[in-house]
């Protein structure tokens, strides 16, 4: 059968897209994904030394401009792909500097993984959050320090695997003005590589974190949800939970079956908001 055209054009736009550097766990990529472009945008791969090494970072920020907000843009647990880039791109062309960090790549590379479950034995479970917070502090000296940050307006958005740190680096550093917390997990074992949760750090949190879920996600459930407000509500960070009742995990992932449209479209309007309201505005 021969495709008529607008269904080769979007066939070869989606293989180009996988081509892109999305995770080879997450493959095909699915037909709602977004690719902003980059035109008008300073935007690319960066090496940021820190104190074993170079970190890997993705940069985007409007051409030609200096000292702006920053927004740090923690990964999921696929590692630092495309879309975590395009992300980037898209805070960028709000006006921010965004960069997010490869945290797994003293570990290895995630996009390679094929499959989640070795994704989660290989790399996953060898990633300390001290490295990880450590990490995040590297990279706002070098921010500011290269002239992209102006040292003040510091906020930080992080999807599942990131949603969590999202909430760790929030309680870890006082300099954050604000955190979005997209499905991040809330409570877990506790070892030597995940000391805290955030249900840990939630009554004593200072900085306002905004936590958006999903009412079907599998993977975290609502009494998890509900323990969380509970612990917010005697802190005095202003932290607000948001969740989207027929929304599963990761419904911001628009290259992915999860993604949900409504839910994703609300929840970046929130971010927006959040930001802004909070000292993080552009």
């Amino acid at each position: 059968m021969t495709l008529p055209p607008e269904d080769r054009s979007r066939r070869q736009f989606l293989s180009a897209l996988a081509a892109a550097g999305f995770a080879a766990a997450v493959q095909p990529v699915c037909a709602d994904t977004i690719l902003t472009p980059t035109d008008g945008l300073d935007a690319g791969m960066d090496r940021v030394a820190a104190n074993d090494g170079f970190l890997p970072v993705y940069r985007a920020v409007p051409q030609g401009r200096k000292n702006l907000p920053l927004i740090l843009v923690v990964q999921e647990i696929f590692g630092l792909h495309e879309h975590i880039k395009d992300i980037c791109r898209r805070l960028a062309r709000l006006g921010y500097c965004a960069i997010a960090p490869d945290l797994y790549y003293r570990q290895g590379d995630a996009t390679k993984v094929s499959d989640i479950p070795t994704l989660l034995k290989t790399i996953v479970a060898f990633v300390p959050d001290e490295q990880v917070l450590r990490d995040l502090d590297t990279v706002v000296r070098w921010a500011q320090g290269s002239g992209y940050y102006d040292g003040h307006r510091l906020g930080i958005t992080g999807f599942c695997w990131g949603g969590r740190i999202t909430w760790l680096y929030c309680a870890h550093n006082p300099q954050v003005r604000a955190g979005v917390a997209w499905y991040g997990k809330l409570e877990g074992e506790e070892t030597a590589m995940t000391p805290q949760h955030p249900i840990n750090i939630a009554d004593s949190l200072q900085v306002p974190v905004l936590g958006l879920y999903g009412g079907q996600d599998a993977g975290i459930p609502q009494d998890s949800l509900g323990r969380m407000r509970s612990r917010l509500a005697s802190a005095h960070s202003q932290s607000e939970i948001v969740i989207y009742p027929d929304a599963p995990h990761a419904f911001n992932a628009d290259y992915r079956p999860s993604y949900r449209k409504a839910a994703a479209e609300d929840g970046w309007r929130r971010m927006r908001e959040w930001f802004s309201v909070h000292g993080v505005n552009v």
